[in-house]
């Protein structure tokens, strides 16, 4: 790390800038590749296991759906890398930062105004995709419920959010950074921790009432099968919640959140109507099984971790000066540290980022198999090939972008291991 510094120290702004931009265009020309790879792969056939999923016309709806999100994808992330790379060319975050100076000489006010600029400008540029999609492509494929009404109102809820919570959060940060100096990481690190436990325990309680509807699971027979298999596996439960997912899209989830007495499941109205009764046990005893793993105590600690791990990199770096000026501000401040630094950061971020996924695509293994032992693993594979062919999954993704983006294993390997043993 003392040689990082050293080499970092002995740059000029100009080359710190042009690493900026490489990072920025190597991390484009990534992505374009892993999107090409898998786009070869869009019209391979079915494997033979998975051919129950979709008959010919739904497949070939199937790949008209990837391609279509796949050139939307490409347009909307060059629009971004084009808005981004200008930014930095045309001296966007100086700019900003000198209007910010103009009102206000407090720096926990003018970080506020850096960020909410720039976040702001951020969101109106990707709005028009963002409706786009939700009304024109989603919309063709038969998966939009949204109204324009309930998107707008949900634009003006998350702006609110990201206010409120995002800018206190900051704000703290910033002042934390102004009163104890290169320490501030500790306790911002102790901050976030704080905050992150609470939102794992209470997100379903105080976050998305603000955007759903969620009433508790009405007695009957779901119900029933239900409170007998968490009984079976002594897995207490008395917060089962049906939340309106279908006020947005046909597609369909189910999640656990929570700790303690706070836990709970929740499972969208869609899955209620898309699976026999059998299959959503299935799925709820999957959920069940990241919980028996300890697989969210295990995110949670790790997400923690990496948290900590970022801001004491950044509390080494964010007060030189080389970061401010590689992007032509001269007067060094925080904000602007931030901004040079999370660029360079990116690259450990997409290492620990694949991590993660290679985790999670374990633990997703582990999770079908606790439902298979303690349940059956025939209602959840016809369960995750109903939901599959209910979202136009991809049947034949490429290894590499799996490896990559992908967060649970394909359909076909969840398959091949739920058939074991069988």
């Amino acid at each position: 790390m003392n040689l990082i510094i050293g080499i970092f120290t002995h740059m000029t702004p100009q080359t710190l800038f042009y690493i900026i931009i490489t990072i920025l265009i190597l991390s484009f020309i990534i992505d374009k590749i892993l999107d090409t790879l898998n786009a070869k792969h869009y019209n391979d056939p079915i494997p033979e296991e998975l051919s129950d999923v979709y008959n010919k016309e739904e497949y070939e709806k199937s790949q008209r759906y990837k391609k279509e999100n796949d050139r939307f994808g490409a347009i909307t992330s060059l629009v971004s890398l084009i808005a981004t790379l200008a930014f930095f060319f045309f001296d966007g975050f100086a700019f900003v930062d000198a209007w910010a100076r103009t009102i206000s000489t407090n720096n926990i006010s003018i970080a506020l105004l850096f960020f909410g600029v720039i976040m702001f400008a951020s969101d109106i540029l990707g709005t028009p995709f963002s409706y786009y999609h939700t009304f024109v492509i989603e919309e063709k494929f038969g998966f939009n419920k949204t109204t324009r009404k309930t998107f707008i109102l949900d634009k003006i809820k998350g702006w609110l959010m990201l206010t409120v919570i995002g800018g206190g959060l900051l704000s703290i940060i910033v002042w934390f950074y102004e009163t104890t100096g290169s320490n501030f990481w500790l306790y911002a690190w102790g901050m976030v921790a704080a905050f992150t436990f609470f939102m794992n325990m209470f997100y379903a309680k105080l976050i998305v009432p603000l955007f759903n509807k969620q009433t508790p699971l009405e007695e009957g027979s779901l119900r029933s099968k239900i409170e007998t298999y968490t009984s079976k596996v002594g897995f207490k439960l008395d917060n089962i919640f049906v939340i309106d997912g279908s006020k947005r899209s046909t597609k369909a989830n189910a999640y656990f959140s929570g700790f303690g007495s706070e836990k709970r499941i929740t499972l969208y109205d869609t899955l209620i109507n898309d699976l026999e009764e059998d299959e959503i046990v299935a799925v709820l005893a999957h959920e069940v099984g990241h919980y028996k793993r300890k697989h969210i105590v295990f995110n949670l600690i790790t997400s923690i971790g990496l948290t900590g791990f970022t801001l004491w990199l950044l509390s080494l770096f964010v007060g030189n000066p080389l970061l401010s000026e590689a992007l032509n501000v001269s007067q060094p401040s925080f904000h602007i540290g931030m901004i040079a630094f999370g660029v360079l950061y990116s690259p450990i971020s997409e290492i620990t980022g694949l991590l993660m996924n290679y985790f999670s695509r374990k633990f997703e293994y582990q999770a079908d198999d606790f439902a298979k032992n303690t349940f059956e693993a025939q209602p959840l594979i016809s369960g995750l090939k109903k939901l599959s062919k209910n979202s136009l999954s991809n049947l034949t993704p490429h290894p590499s972008y799996v490896v990559a983006h992908y967060s649970h294993p394909t359909l076909l390997q969840r398959y091949q291991n739920l058939m074991k043993n069988q």
